[in-house]
């Protein structure tokens, strides 16, 4: 009897702490989404580019905003690139001759996001992503516009402690970085290297460099090395 009235008593306790957990974890979940509704509703801050970063890293982290903002980058990459692509490859084929001057891909377009609550959503542009690559892929399409999402899927999951990743498009080194001079809609630039090298391995990614304070984001992968 004494055994099972204190094994009582230590479920007792252990419930009491679990009920007293959740309830602090409600009250978190609570502020952070009243956090978030002011965030999105403060004219100040979205026409903010650092907040705009700050709130997409945030929000990044969230499985379901994090799904619904990847499948409308590979819907739009898919759209976008592939057609550019058609459009060069009819250009050099009429023409006999490749065009060595200038960019043979630059597209960019917009990343949006539904804020408010019915009857009164409203969308917004998060932010922008543009693509840049010297050379004509001898690839499929297909294989570069994967190549190209696996690039920016990489660069905006949340960033993991073992971090070492170089992004590589067509066996050519790119490079991904947040546009500093774009405001206030952040524009991410994934841009293919114009060296000439080419890799036939693909690196684990590489450390994150620490973010500095006016420079939020997700991965910072910086120019090939």
């Amino acid at each position: 009897i004494v055994y099972s009235k204190l094994q009582m008593n230590q479920l007792e306790k252990k419930l009491k702490f679990e009920q007293f957990r959740a309830r602090e974890l409600e009250k978190k979940f609570k502020l952070a989404l009243e956090t978030i509704r002011k965030m999105e509703t403060n004219p100040d801050l979205v026409n903010s580019r650092d907040f705009n970063l700050d709130y997409l890293r945030m929000r990044m982290s969230e499985e379901v905003f994090h799904f619904a903002i990847l499948n409308q980058v590979k819907i739009k990459v898919k759209d976008k690139i592939s057609q550019a692509l058609r459009q060069n490859q009819a250009q050099q084929g009429s023409v006999g001759i490749a065009n060595s001057a200038g960019r043979q891909v630059d597209e960019i377009f917009d990343v949006e996001y539904e804020t408010g609550t019915p009857p009164n959503p409203a969308k917004r542009v998060l932010f922008r992503i543009q693509v840049r690559l010297m050379k004509l892929p001898t690839q499929a399409t297909s294989a570069t516009i994967s190549q190209i999402i696996d690039c920016i899927e990489t660069y905006l999951s949340p960033i993991d402690d073992e971090d070492s990743w170089q992004p590589t498009i067509q066996g050519r080194i790119a490079t991904m970085h947040w546009d500093q001079k774009a405001k206030p809609t952040p524009l991410l630039v994934l841009e293919q290297s114009n060296e000439g090298v080419n890799v036939t391995f693909r690196t684990s990614r590489q450390p994150n460099a620490p973010t500095p304070p006016n420079q939020p984001g997700m991965k910072k992968s910086g120019s090939a090395k």
